[in-house]
């Protein structure tokens, strides 16, 4: 299986939701789609569950949390023509819970960038179970400078 962004990017990263290198955290693995879209396959697990077969809110907004977050690094990235993406942290978003979402099949992830302007995107994204959205993001990332305590957060 080919490396995610994180992976590739972010190998001693220790973000709950997406960094490798946390024992504890969910392990989001973000790869490049069609159209700049970021697109990701994420495994509940029984103790994921907020109540009997449904996920836990909190983890739907950590998974659309940082699969949009680098959707906007990566797209600073791209846009900007660097080696690397640019370390980025959430300034806001809001998830929108349309139905439960099952934790019995895996769950799929969207994002693509909509807006941006110098160094901050704004996203939106989809979290999809059973062929349904069942969770949608939109958000304000934004690329931070040297002397930010998340600047080297990837390296």
């Amino acid at each position: 299986m080919d490396k995610s962004l994180q992976e590739t990017y972010a190998p001693n990263s220790i973000c709950y939701g997406c960094g490798p290198a946390n024992p504890h955290g969910l392990h989001i693995r973000s790869f490049v789609g069609e159209g700049g879209e970021l697109v990701a396959e994420w495994q509940p697990q029984p103790h994921h569950q907020a109540f009997e077969g449904a996920l836990n809110g909190g983890v739907i907004g950590t998974l659309l949390d940082c699969h949009c977050n680098w959707t906007a690094a990566y797209h600073l990235m791209t846009v900007q023509g660097l080696e690397r993406p640019p370390a980025t942290v959430t300034a806001e978003y809001t998830i929108r819970m349309l139905r439960p979402t099952p934790v019995d099949a895996p769950v799929h992830l969207r994002a693509r960038p909509i807006e941006t302007q110098g160094s901050k995107v704004v996203v939106e994204g989809e979290l999809i179970a059973q062929g349904e959205v069942c969770a949608t993001c939109r958000g304000t990332f934004v690329a931070v400078k040297p002397g930010h305590p998340a600047y080297h957060r990837w390296e």
